[in-house]
């Protein structure tokens, strides 16, 4: 375990070659000025741009960064790909566009959260938060769906789509091959896992910047998204998720 890196940073990545150089270079600055042990995995999710061959180009030769592939479409394949290689104590889910700037991630870290922990979320809505150039419609429409989440699959947490999320390790694996939406909704399906599971989700407050160029569709996602929560639902009321192996010890 001492041999681990504290947290192994997950980016996945759907064509994102005109952000990348501009993110990317910020996470491995982070990363090598750390006094933390941190290493990064890049997942290319199934790109029909240059994300696999820009990224691949600015992870050569750092030994404590790689890229995957995930020919499977959908953010969820992607974050599923990364936290089931991922081999940090902590792993933690990181949006390529940096909404949440990577100087932040000290947040998450164990000893600033009070010693190890299962499950810890960004949150846009938890004390110390403060959102920066978010479009009022986009807030609306964002608390319409959190009330959605809390009322049919994860009561209690106030922010289930924000980014940034880190599991201890052996909770990420064990999370992880269970969960199976490959779409936006895998934030969901993952949280009600976890408190099917008897796993504790921890609210962190952080900065959150605004960016243009997001890829949910304010319309069709949110149907789509509203239907999988609905499946969710009903997964966890039928216990399709349910095993006889216990969650591993903390």
């Amino acid at each position: 375990m001492s041999d681990r890196p504290l947290m192994t940073i997950i980016i996945p990545a759907y064509n994102e070659a005109h952000r990348l150089p501009q993110t990317l270079p910020r996470v491995l600055e982070f990363i090598e000025r750390s006094s933390e042990p941190l290493d990064l995995i890049v997942v290319d999710n199934a790109s029909t741009d240059e994300t696999a061959r820009i990224a691949a180009e600015m992870l050569e030769g750092r030994p404590y960064a790689r890229l995957l592939r995930q020919p499977v479409p959908g953010k969820g394949a992607a974050v599923r790909k990364g936290m089931l290689e991922g081999e940090g104590r902590y792993l933690f889910i990181c949006d390529a566009d940096l909404a949440m700037p990577i100087e932040e991630l000290p947040r998450f870290y164990p000893q600033n959260l009070g010693g190890d922990y299962d499950v810890a979320i960004a949150s846009r809505e938890a004390a110390g938060a403060h959102r920066y150039g978010e479009p009022w419609y986009r807030h609306v429409m964002g608390r319409v769906f959190n009330f959605i989440v809390r009322l049919l699959a994860v009561p209690g947490i106030h922010d289930t789509q924000c980014g940034f999320k880190a599991f201890r390790r052996e909770v990420a694996r064990d999370l992880f091959r269970l969960q199976r939406i490959d779409g936006w909704a895998f934030d969901v399906e993952v949280l009600a896992l976890a408190r099917r599971r008897g796993y504790t989700i921890l609210e962190v407050g952080i900065p959150w910047y605004y960016g243009e160029g997001s890829r949910v569709n304010p319309i069709a996602d949110s149907v789509r998204m509203f239907a999988e929560v609905l499946r969710i639902r009903r997964a966890v009321r039928s216990g399709l998720y349910d095993e006889a192996t216990p969650p591993p010890a903390a």
